[in-house]
């Protein structure tokens, strides 16, 4: 039997019912599992927290700070090439780039050259800078400092020593001595890798430091025990030195030094990439490119011997060389050679006499630029010991007295007055 009118406006009316009864679930159901898919993509992304961190502190087997210093010592790598990032936050004065100025034109004032590592590679005191290093043994290293649109790279390969500034197209060549056997191409006292800052961090350990493992790290997709190094004393601007230690072969990998005062670290080192293997021998091949200027070290060395024999007391364009002790009759505390130190580890003083006056004041009967420049950047104090100026970084502090006396370290500046008192 056919449906009539009647039947066919109830179905109808079921039909619309039941499809309003779905959009009302779908709405429903679309309240609950909104819900449950943001939680579930958040349990996700919790659940991939503990992976990461996995990821960055891989299981190592047990080990003793002793160990691991002894790890670090013992370490023989020969070989290595990687990416070294660097940044250094010593908390200077901007000079908006003028000390670099200042450091390349005492060279070309000094006949020398802009490719000289001794003030080139001072510019890692400041600053972010990225390095690529290499080494073959003790003979063979490169550094190269990477810059916009420029490099400069320091080749060992025996006993040449070549620096090539390619923004000036200067070349810089000296020997080096058949008895240094250190690693690398760097000048002594610029430690650029990771290694050279721990060395010299692990020279200061004794008992009036913590040295403890801190857990792991994995740093250039190495795995690695974390070193943590601290003061056990009061008034050091040194926070904790942490060094990041490869698992494998005992090489340091990053290096952070954090100050006591807080904030960024001072100074944070650390392989980005690192590969173990042996360089191609033409890493280390370096010839000066055609019409750069060549600077030779042992000539410019000659040069300045050559003024002091003249009896010119090495003055003239190079200016006057400084004595290295003082004259007889003279107060011997006068110049580096009667430096002491007060005190000892982490919170020693290093003090000596320049023989001179202090720090120029910038007061009302002296505006010349260099005073009022030295005032605005030092901070006066005074007690027992007179009056003076303290020069401050967030790690090096120095006090210079009105009558010429120096107190510096890595110390508080409160220490510093207390030295100072102490020594009247």
């Amino acid at each position: 039997m056919a449906p009539n009118d009647s039947d066919r406006t109830a179905g109808a009316e079921r039909l619309r019912d039941e499809a309003d009864e779905m959009r009302v679930g779908r709405r429903k159901a679309a309240r609950y599992v909104v819900p449950v898919a943001v939680v579930g993509v958040a349990a996700a992304t919790i659940g991939l927290v503990p992976a990461l961190a996995d990821s960055g502190d891989p299981s190592l087997p047990k080990i003793t700070a002793q160990q691991l210093v002894e790890k670090i010592a013992k370490s023989d790598v020969q070989q290595l090439s990687g990416t070294v990032k660097i940044s250094t936050d010593l908390g200077l004065p901007d000079l908006g780039g003028l000390e670099n100025s200042l450091m390349s034109g005492a060279a070309q004032g000094d006949g020398g050259s802009s490719a000289d590592p001794q003030s080139k590679l001072m510019e890692l005191a400041s600053g972010t800078h990225t390095l690529r290093v290499a080494a073959d043994g003790p003979d063979k290293g490169k550094v190269s400092l990477l810059e916009s649109a420029a490099e400069y790279s320091v080749i060992r390969n025996g006993n040449d020593v070549w620096a090539y500034d390619s923004k000036s197209n200067e070349v810089y060549h000296s020997k080096a001595p058949a008895s240094d056997e250190r690693r690398g191409a760097a000048p002594k006292d610029v430690p650029s890798t990771p290694k050279e800052l721990a060395d010299e961090a692990l020279k200061s350990v004794d008992d009036t430091t913590s040295v403890t493992v801190d857990g792991t790290a994995q740093v250039a997709g190495r795995d690695a025990y974390k070193l943590l190094i601290k003061p056990r004393q009061s008034g050091s601007t040194v926070g904790a030195i942490s060094v990041a230690v490869d698992a494998k072969t005992g090489v340091p990998l990053k290096f952070t030094l954090t100050p006591a005062g807080g904030g960024a670290a001072v100074v944070d080192a650390g392989f980005t990439k690192v590969d173990f293997s042996r360089p191609a021998a033409s890493t280390f091949d370096f010839t000066p490119p055609k019409g750069a200027k060549v600077t030779e070290g042992d000539d410019l060395g000659k040069e300045l011997g050559n003024h002091a024999d003249k009896g010119d007391k090495g003055e003239g364009r190079h200016g006057k060389l400084p004595e290295a002790s003082p004259k007889p009759g003279e107060n011997p505390g006068k110049g580096l050679d009667g430096m002491k130190t007060i005190g000892e580890g982490w919170s020693s003083i290093v003090e000596f006499d320049t023989g001179g006056q202090g720090v120029p004041s910038g007061s009302a009967s002296d505006n010349s630029p260099v005073s009022g420049f030295l005032d605005s950047l030092g901070d006066h104090v005074s007690g027992k010991f007179g009056s003076g100026t303290v020069f401050s970084t967030r790690l090096i502090n120095a006090l210079i007295t009105d009558d010429g006396k120096v107190y510096a370290g890595a110390v508080t500046k409160s220490a510093l007055v207390k030295a100072a008192d102490a020594a009247q």
